[in-house]
């Protein structure tokens, strides 16, 4: 008998544990599904509506209550007014479509960044004007390439647009940036870095001392050049300074063609502004 109890434990034991096992996993899984579903959503505010709530909250805050009801009720009549003779079709007011953009390393918000400027290009209209508030140091050029990329396609469509930089956009930020009709900087905002760096130490000398060795084999003379941990050569830092300059070619080519007015030789040289600086 006390077998049998025993074993009819061990199975209840194992069967309470797959159980368990299989409600982790839906509940992981629901969790995994409900991220994936945020990252396609999107948030829009009408930015009119919000500044006049602040104002309102202000004015009720320091208006007597009867002076309040008395501009409460003409905003009321004003606003009435304004939607019977709104306009209609192309002859509309412009609308700004506003985009905020802040970047790391990675660029790693230039997904949403696609998705914003295609739901954005599906309803604009000539007249409206685009605004992307970027703030972006830099980082990869494949990935901010790409993040400049999704700009172009506003500017392909010649749609006119704006971007606002409050504290950074240098390197891969201004590559960015350099794709706007316009710019627009705050006084101490850093503007530029339009130059190229590759750091990478190396650890060689360490391993030799503890007596390791390291082994890296290539198909392709050039497939690794500077490394982290085997002896670099004269040869492997020419390669990758080569490599360099090639990019610095592609970001000076594509400053150049959105903002032809600069000396693109004065202004490339990896140098950055303060934005009252960079307007001369």
């Amino acid at each position: 008998m006390v077998e049998f109890l025993f074993e009819y434990g061990l199975f209840l034991l194992k069967v309470l544990t797959f159980v368990v096992a299989i409600v982790v996993v839906l509940v992981l899984a629901m969790g995994l599904s409900g991220k994936n579903g945020l990252q396609h959503d999107l948030s829009i505010s009408s930015l009119n509506d919000k500044y006049r709530d602040m104002r309102n909250m202000l004015r009720q805050a320091v208006l007597s209550k009867q002076e309040w009801k008395a501009v409460a009720k003409a905003d009321k009549k004003a606003e009435k007014v304004k939607g019977k003779s709104a306009p209609e079709g192309d002859n509309a007011r412009k609308r700004t479509y506003v985009i905020n953009f802040d970047a790391d390393m990675r660029a790693s918000a230039t997904d949403s960044l696609r998705e914003e400027v295609s739901a954005v290009l599906s309803v604009v209209r000539p007249v409206d004007e685009v605004v992307v508030c970027l703030e972006n140091p830099g980082g990869t050029v494949h990935d901010h390439g790409f993040a400049a990329s999704q700009l172009q396609r506003i500017r392909a469509k010649d749609i006119p647009l704006v971007v606002i930089v409050d504290k950074v956009a240098a390197s891969g930020g201004y590559l960015m940036a350099c794709v706007a009709n316009r710019i627009i900087a705050a006084p101490f905002a850093i503007i530029g870095s339009v130059g190229v760096i590759a750091q990478v130490p190396n650890f060689s000398r360490v391993l030799e001392k503890q007596g390791v060795d390291f082994e890296q084999v290539t198909a392709g003379k050039y497939k690794r050049t500077v490394t982290m941990f085997g002896k670099n050569t004269d040869e492997d830092r020419a390669k990758l300074k080569e490599e360099l300059e090639e990019v610095h070619h592609l970001f000076k080519s594509m400053v150049a063609h959105y903002r032809p007015e600069l000396d693109i030789e004065r202004v490339a040289t990896g140098e950055h502004w303060y934005g009252t600086q960079a307007i001369e």
